[in-house]
């Protein structure tokens, strides 16, 4: 099948532009994603640069070979600068269009100017190397699992790959001069490969900046916004699937007096003790525990692996960790907190468990507040875990 070069740039040439355009779309509905702005105007710039690229013959060879090219390595370096917006680093705008520079200054040479091969060289290194740092960045912000990460990584490396393998064989084997208007083979793999990067990498740049939205609308839903810590939602979820394989222990916690504190000192002190007792808890928990916020002031934390003895200990840490909660403009603020806590088996429901915990809570709480008191129902012996 033979290509057809003028369809293929024009081809290119529309592409390009009409991505640049749907990221620039993008981001005008979503203003915070300055990324996407940023790769915007790079697939505007590329779609530049190839124009000026196939116009060459038609118009001066130092705006096509010279100007073109700086454009299009520019544009390189804003995909980079914009993977680092993406990742919550500076764009570095100033280093994102230096390889243009570096183009530029050397095509005043005349013998860099003549040379195709040398031309090559130095905009395959370029080049290479903006993709090169793009797929370095992608790596680099790994910690926040998205699907499209690792496309994006392996897009982006590929073609830095693409861009070196060219290095050697313009040294060792002096590619063909060639024309947009002629029917060079060269040409027509260099317009077919430019389209298909500007799609596939628009199509993982878009993916990315949706996966995100997609993970910050989950997190935000399974997260209390005042403590940080499990929403009720998020709770219940994570606590039934542990609780559907392993035996557990559940704490039910109940801030003691709480209205009172809110009544005498204010909501926003009322909010900052509910901060501190969850900052106070956490660190006396295992790290495999499910803690969460029901409502109000009343929390549930799940202890995978633990029977009733060790979870009465952990609840007594807890206990005693929130018991020293103060505020510098409120020495007579006390805090308690009253803990009822069941077992059950592997298998158990949690609907129990937290029936069984409310009880002895209420009985914490009817026994004199700021205790800790443990359900007494008999668990199957094979699924209790003793203290150790």
């Amino acid at each position: 099948m033979r290509l057809d070069v003028p369809t293929l740039f024009l081809m290119t040439v529309a592409v390009t532009f009409m991505v640049g355009a749907l990221f620039l779309l993008s981001w005008s509905q979503t203003r915070r994603e300055r990324a996407l702005a940023i790769w915007g105007i790079a697939h505007l710039a590329g779609s530049v640069a190839s124009c000026m690229l196939g116009l060459r013959g038609a118009i001066p060879d130092p705006v096509s070979i010279g100007l073109g090219n700086a454009v299009m390595i520019g544009a390189y370096g804003l995909i980079w600068s914009g993977v680092r917006a993406f990742e919550g680093r500076r764009p570095l705008l100033g280093w994102a269009l230096a390889g243009s520079v570096v183009w530029l200054g050397a095509c005043l040479a005349p013998a860099f100017y003549a040379s195709l091969p040398a031309r090559i060289i130095v905009a395959s290194i370029i080049a290479g190397s903006y993709c090169a740092l793009g797929a370095w960045t992608v790596w680099r912000g790994r910690g926040e699992p998205l699907v499209s990460r690792y496309p994006a990584l392996i897009l982006l490396g590929t073609y830095a790959v693409i861009y070196w393998v060219r290095i050697p064989l313009a040294a060792f084997i002096p590619p063909p001069a060639f024309a947009p208007g002629s029917d060079s083979p060269w040409f027509a793999i260099l317009c077919f490969v430019g389209t298909l990067y500007s799609i596939a990498i628009a199509f993982v740049l878009m993916a990315l900046t949706k996966e995100r939205a997609e993970r910050e609308q989950r997190l935000a839903a399974e997260t209390d916004a005042l403590t940080g810590i499990a929403s009720r939602r998020a709770f219940v979820a994570r606590a039934e699937a542990c609780l559907a394989i392993r035996p557990a222990a559940l704490l039910l916690l109940d801030l003691d007096h709480f209205k009172a504190i809110n009544d005498r000192y204010g909501h926003s002190v009322g909010d900052a003790v509910l901060t501190a007792f969850c900052h106070a808890a956490s660190p006396m928990l295992p790290r495999s525990a499910v803690f969460g916020r029901l409502g109000g002031e009343e929390f549930a934390c799940l202890l995978p692996e633990t029977g009733p003895v060790l979870a009465a200990r952990f609840a007594e840490s807890v206990r005693d960790s929130v018991g020293r909660i103060a505020h510098p403009d409120y020495p007579d603020l006390r805090v308690g907190v009253s803990i009822g806590i069941a077992a059950a088996g592997a298998g158990g429901a949690l609907d129990d468990l937290l029936r069984r915990a409310d009880g002895a809570l209420y009985g914490a709480k009817h026994s004199g507040r700021d205790q800790v008191m443990v359900d007494e129902t008999p668990i199957p012996e094979a699924a209790v875990v003793l203290a150790a």
